[in-house]
């Protein structure tokens, strides 16, 4: 990135530049002939010189200039025009003059808009290559929110002003020049008058503008802190909420504020004092042209056109001089930015843009990985980390690497994973240093995750498969000619603006990576599924898949499957073979097991308020009236609200009662008392619609089974029955829409899977039971064959910002699954299942372990334990004590060892 901004401008829009300056030289031409035109129309035609006879004619379009050697040349005699011919002429050509400029403006400012926007794209792709170029020690030094800003906002002046930075100060000064020379032409003592206060304005204005510069340095750099500050407030949430500091931050914030406040008052003031100053000055010079130049027309010595052309040319004086001004403060402006811009992202120890070349091919590494007198410092110069350790890893074998004391095995580990770089020593993998190694040998090759690896917001599925994504290696063809001429787009404005010509629309998925199943086939949903059952993820993800939605019009096939599940369900429930207590839906009867509410709608709503939406309606209202459904229902609420009031009591904090009344919270309560004092039972009539209203949606929310209550009378059941098939039959279209009715034989596509194959309610809602509903299911899908298909919907749910739908736990499996579905040379974890559960954190060690010995490269596999209970599965184990290595052996070596030696600690 070099540090001269006009000569980086320059460097990559050098073609562009020379074209249209070319294009604004000719452009200089049609602009002053029209400068000329105006005197010419008053004087002639209009005040009648050269017309003064009836019959009189002038020569109009005569082309002779005066050459050198060849004196006049005749190009095109003109033609003779009479007086009013010669205005109409003359005045389109006027006209004509003005489109051909307007045309030289368009042309001149879309070529420059492209051009500058190439180099934003140019500026903000190297910016992003260089982080990701970046060592690791670099991302300790600056914030994301702050890289984000700057690569966002702070270089977005460049792309406006690169277009100007050579054709705007070339084409104002044209035009400057061409107003000038013109009003010179025309009266000399004019013309200086002009040049003299121009020369001022040239002069004062740019050096007044330097204090907005250096304010708006300081605007940026505040603006830029603020941004950093935000993203530490949202990433550290739950700290300052945990230590009741948000009112400090909230002061914090508040200053900050005010600086930024300041800097901008100041930035405007000056702003506006240089702008009035400006625009005095180019007032001053009309005053003169009316003043001096009205004196001169009057005494004889300059004619009427003169004058109006000299008004007409001045006129465009002051616009080319303020933008020329405005100019030289963008340029300084811009300059200023994409210095600290610069200076934010320079880096020592570069990644080489070498090692980080395209490859279709895999590649290998060999053995062994050696580490040879490696030292780590803090921060390059604090604490030893690790203290000239020397290792040595070959193919096939097993490693447990334990800390005693200290994070030796935790950072030894981040060097083999190039996520942190050694102060001192070598890293080699044959004999050749890792850091001389291309990354797309070592990024598939060696496999490094830990604890706290990062998911990107998208599908599960994309995530599990980013391992593998290295290389464009098909390039899908253009479906029409409308495709294939927008790809050629994209490519040669990609070449243009030095973007990467890679296509994000290919096939990235490294298949010859994937493990080979028992037949030779590198089958990646077979690699997929193995990789979910050995890290224990396959349940986890088959409940996202029950939990997910499908979409109206697709999977067609599977809603039928489900849909003869669901009845396959209700014969083994009644014949006994399915011990699960469900209460399934039926349009002729209430379900004990739901809300009135649920019992009444008696279907899924498209949207939360869908609901309150349908029981304010006409249609709903007069079914109540006619049923005296609504009088029962205000009863309802009433004595339930009074019941909880009274289960409740004065202070109103009993969490079993609110457990069992998830559509109530404590903060409900005071509302709830003064709603019984405004109602009374019996008295519908006399309620406010709010408070009938309110009553209304409060006994929707009963449930006989879960509150126990006794409210619930078979003759109140039996009215919200029939007012539901009254209900379903007199809602208009467009509220018939915000629901989707339970059908026995039709699938429900507004509930989600599991809620399609149970058609019910759970009588006992526990973890037996769902355990047990879960498996009962499982096994069904599996015998139906539509198991990937409810595993293929899990992948397709979001992961989330960061993959927080998801629990640590989760994400660590989901982490080792992702490096499962990948063959490398060498596994590197860093502790990466510490947040699992201890049995089955062991479980999953051995059979990954037992997964990665099938592998047809017996690749070594090197383990920091979190769990150093489980280092007997290993067949050497090394321990690191303060930085340096304590123990390096087998097990069974380090069991003898133990017991000879009382201050070890391993267990």
């Amino acid at each position: 990135m070099e540090q001269g901004l006009t000569r980086f401008i320059w460097t990559y829009t050098r073609r562009s530049q020379i074209w249209i300056l070319f294009i604004v030289v000719i452009s200089m031409i049609p602009y002053y002939i029209s400068f000329d035109l105006p005197k010419q129309i008053v004087n002639g035609p209009i005040q009648g010189q050269g017309f003064e006879t009836a019959t009189s004619t002038q020569i109009f379009m005569r082309i002779a200039p005066d050459l050198p050697v060849f004196g006049q040349v005749v190009l095109f005699e003109g033609v003779p025009l009479e007086r009013m011919p010669m205005l109409m002429a003359l005045s389109f050509t006027f006209l004509s003059l003005v489109i051909i400029n307007g045309l030289f403006k368009y042309y001149i400012n879309t070529f420059k808009g492209r051009m500058g926007e190439r180099l934003l794209r140019r500026v903000r792709y190297q910016l992003v290559d260089r982080i990701l170029r970046f060592p690791p020690q670099q991302f300790r030094r600056i914030k994301p929110a702050e890289a984000a800003s700057m690569i966002k906002d702070e270089v977005e002046p460049l792309g406006g002003f690169t277009g100007d930075a050579f054709v705007q100060p070339v084409m104002l000064t044209g035009q400057a020049l061409m107003a000038m020379i013109f009003i010179c032409v025309q009266n000399l003592w004019l013309g200086a008058v002009a040049g003299f206060i121009a020369g001022i304005q040239v002069a004062i204005i740019p050096r007044m503008r330097r204090r907005l510069i250096e304010l708006g340095r300081q605007r940026q750099l505040t603006a830029r802190e603020l941004s950093g500050r935000i993203g530490e407030l949202m990433d550290g949430i739950s700290t300052i909420h945990a230590m009741d500091t948000t009112n400090y931050e909230r002061a914090d914030i508040s200053a900050r504020l005010g600086r930024i406040f300041k800097i901008r008052y100041d930035l405007y003031q000056w702003k506006f004092m240089v702008k009035f100053l400006n625009n005095f000055l180019a007032q001053i010079t009309p005053f003169v042209f009316y003043s001096f130049g009205g004196y001169l027309t009057i005494k004889g010595e300059l004619d009427v056109g003169q004058l109006v052309a000299v008004i007409n040319a001045y006129k465009d004086l002051p616009g080319p001089l303020k933008e020329l001004i405005d100019w030289d403060q963008a340029r300084q402006d811009v300059r200023v930015k994409c210095e600290t811009v610069v200076e934010q992202f320079r880096a020592p120890m570069l990644i080489d843009e070498r090692l980080h070349c395209l490859s279709l091919e895999t590649g290998a590494l060999g053995a062994p990985l050696t580490a040879s007198a490696l030292e780590v410092q803090e921060d390059g110069a604090g604490e030893k980390l690790l203290d000239r350790v020397s290792l040595s890893f070959a193919h096939g074998e097993t490693v447990a690497m334990i800390d005693n004391t200290g994070s030796g095995a935790e950072v030894m580990a981040a060097v083999m994973g190039r996520a942190v770089w050694p102060t001192s020593g070598r890293m080699t993998v044959a004999g050749e240093p890792i850091e001389d190694m291309p990354e797309y040998l070592l990024g598939r090759r060696i496999t490094y995750i830990t604890q706290q690896d990062y998911f990107f917001q998208g599908s599960l599925y994309d995530n599990l498969l980013y391992g593998l994504r290295h290389a464009p290696y098909s390039v899908p063809e253009a479906t029409d000619a409308l495709a294939a001429r927008r790809a050629r787009w994209e490519l040669t404005e990609a070449r243009a603006s030095g973007n990467a010509e890679f296509p994000v629309d290919a096939d990235w998925i490294d298949r010859a990576l994937v493990p080979p199943t028992a037949d030779g086939a590198r089958d990646l949903d077979a690699a997929i599924v193995s990789a979910l059952e050995t890290t224990g993820l396959a349940p986890d993800v088959m409940g996202m898949g029950l939990r997910a939605r499908l979409a109206p019009g697709e999977h067609e096939h599977l809603k039928s499957v489900i849909v003869s599940l669901r009845h396959r369900l209700r014969a083994d429930q009644a014949s006994g073979a399915a011990k699960i207590p469900i209460e399934h839906f039926d349009t002729q009867r209430y379900n004990s097991r739901a809300s009135l509410g649920e019992n009444l709608l008696f279907g899924e709503l498209a949207s939360p308020d869908a609901g309150t939406t349908i029981l304010r309606s006409d249609a709903a209202r007069k079914i109540g009236d006619d049923l005296g459904l609504a009088g029962d229902l205000f009863d309802l609420g009433h004595e339930m609200a009074e019941n909880i009031l009274e289960l409740v009591g004065d202070e109103g904090e009993d969490e079993t009662l609110f457990a069992q009344m998830p559509f109530l919270n404590p903060q409900d309560i005071p509302e709830l008392r003064q709603l019984v004092a405004r109602t009374h039972r019996g008295r519908l009539v006399d309620a406010k619609p709010d408070d009938r209203f309110r009553m209304l949606t409060l006994s929707l929310s009963y449930n006989e089974v879960q509150m126990r209550l006794g409210l619930l009378s078979d003759a109140l059941s039996d009215k919200v029955v029939k007012a539901r098939a009254m209900l379903a039959e007199a809602l208009p279209k467009e509220l018939r829409a915000l629901i989707t009715p339970y059908q026995p034989d039709t699938y429900n596509d507004a509930a989600r899977v599991i809620e399609n194959i149970l058609f019910g309610k759970l009588a006992r809602n526990n973890p037996e039971t769902q355990r047990k509903l879960f498996d009962l299911i499982v096994g069904y899908l599996r015998q139906a064959g539509v198991s990937q298909d409810i595993l293929r919907l899990g992948l397709g749910e979001d992961v989330g910002i960061s993959g927080r739908r998801l629990n640590l736990a989760q994400r660590q499996r989901l982490s080792l699954a992702r490096a499962l579905i990948r063959q490398s040379e060498y596994y590197v974890l860093n502790k990466a299942l510490s947040a699992v559960d201890p049995r089955q954190h062991e479980a999953i060690v051995g059979a990954t372990l037992q997964a990665l010995q099938r592998h047809e490269e017996k690749p070594a596999v090197i383990w920091v334990l979190s769990n150093t209970r489980m280092a007997h599965l290993f067949q050497r184990v090394i321990i690191f004590d303060r930085g340096s290595v304590e123990f390096d052996g087998s097990f069974c070596d380090l069991k003898a060892a133990q017991k000879s030696d009382s201050t070890m600690v391993f267990t």
